[in-house]
């Protein structure tokens, strides 16, 4: 990145922190909220950027859900997960902080369904999207049309991410989860018209795409189905990259994580329908995580988050079910609101700060805030594990008030 670049990056953070450092705890008031909704959703906006107007009427289950998902993932790109592990806190501390972090191999842990939520509520949130355009009367081609622009970028971005390798030379790969997205997001659209017991079939049929692509392409060195390195998405990558993951990701993961953003989909057109009777996702979750888990209890499909195995999406899909059920019941039908503004104001930029944290900060952002804040952790005797446990919360809170600004100024960003 240029040093230009930086100084516009310094300039925008500067100028959005002054106005509101002296009054941060009122953002998370209602009575704040309520008083400034209006001049938030209704201020005039530069068009001279990319910018668009939240809708008047929004889920706000959708924005904590999402929220908090770029929460977790902003943390993590700070390290302070990381940091956090090298603290000697016992058995039992290890043991739960390592829930942040992605299993090896065979196993779930909560850090493996962070990917699948971010895919899944990215299908609800189209559904509500899709039907704005409905009601704005806009046509099916249309929407197409502006489902292949977002899909484009988002499959843009996500190379982008990765196209430089840190000794500058050039890289392409598709492990990234906006690439993933790009190809969900189209499979998504395409199906959203259809009833629910096709798109369930759909959905059923990538499934069992996938297992028989890993079971039954016996191609030589890559005939293990469920072993690292050594299976059908390893020889796709090959293919496709002509490199294999070290860590056992695949490119073809969109395949079986398409039913993440269509089981999205479905979750949210049923939402449009039945505003109040959600005891059908509750179903649908109970569905999924039994036979999801039968898959993997009976040796059948191991649960395996690196390939994304037919047993791994369907258990995950389960739980991004119950957490949608839960936060819509305990937000948008019984109305508690208080405090959820830490996690609604990241979740409406949610791409931004995305992009932000994942380009800016991992290769220049938290290394500057890093310098001075280690500086001044030097100057009061504070080193160590809690110097950069300190740190990652400092990176982590700029980027929040950054969000913050973006809000105030009534940008809200969107592919």
């Amino acid at each position: 990145m240029r040093s230009t670049d930086y100084e516009l990056w310094i300039a925008v953070s500067i100028k959005g922190f002054s106005p509101f450092i002296e009054g941060l705890s009122p953002v998370f008031n209602d009575k704040y909220w309520n008083r400034n909704k209006e001049h938030h959703l209704n201020k005039p906006v530069n068009h001279s950027m990319d910018k668009t107007q939240p809708p008047s009427s929004r889920l706000l289950s959708l924005d904590v859900m999402r929220g908090s998902i770029m929460v977790l993932l902003a943390l993590e790109s700070t390290r302070l997960y990381e940091n956090l592990e090298e603290v000697n806190g016992g058995h039992l501390y290890h043991n739960l902080l390592q829930q942040f972090f992605h299993h090896p191999w065979h196993g779930l842990r909560f850090w493996d369904m962070v990917q699948p939520a971010f895919m899944f509520i990215a299908g609800t949130a189209m559904a509500f999207s899709l039907e704005k355009q409905r009601r704005q009367g806009i046509g099916w081609n249309d929407s197409l049309k502006k489902m292949l622009r977002r899909s484009f970028w988002l499959f843009f971005w996500g190379v982008l991410n990765y196209a430089v390798e840190a000794d500058g030379s050039l890289s392409f790969e598709l492990w990234n989860v906006l690439t993933q997205l790009s190809f969900t997001t189209i499979l998504a659209f395409l199906f959203f018209r259809w009833s629910y017991p096709m798109q369930a079939l759909a959905c059923v049929a990538l499934l069992l795409l996938t297992e028989i692509l890993y079971r039954f392409t016996h191609v030589p060195g890559f005939d293990r189905p469920f072993t690292d390195q050594q299976n059908f998405g390893n020889y796709m990558d090959l293919l496709l990259m002509n490199k294999i993951n070290k860590d056992g990701w695949v490119a073809i993961n969109c395949l079986p994580t398409a039913v993440h953003t269509i089981a999205g989909s479905m979750a949210g057109k049923y939402l449009l329908q039945h505003k109040d009777r959600i005891r059908m996702l509750f179903i649908w979750a109970a569905l999924t995580l039994t036979t999801g888990y039968f898959l993997d209890m009976a040796g059948i499909t191991p649960i395996i988050k690196r390939i994304a195995t037919s047993s791994f999406t369907l258990v995950t899909l389960g739980y991004c079910l119950l957490a949608l059920g839960m936060i819509y019941w305990w937000v948008d039908i019984k109305q508690h609101k208080n405090y959820l503004r830490f996690f609604t104001i990241i979740g409406m930029n949610s791409i931004f700060i995305y992009l932000f944290f994942e380009i800016v900060g991992a290769r220049w952002f938290n290394e500057y805030v890093g310098s001075f804040s280690n500086g001044l952790m030097n100057f009061v005797n504070i080193q160590g594990t809690a110097a950069h446990i300190i740190t990652s919360l400092i990176i982590f809170t700029l980027e929040w008030l950054l969000c913050f600004w973006l809000y105030r100024k009534n940008i809200f960003f969107k592919l």
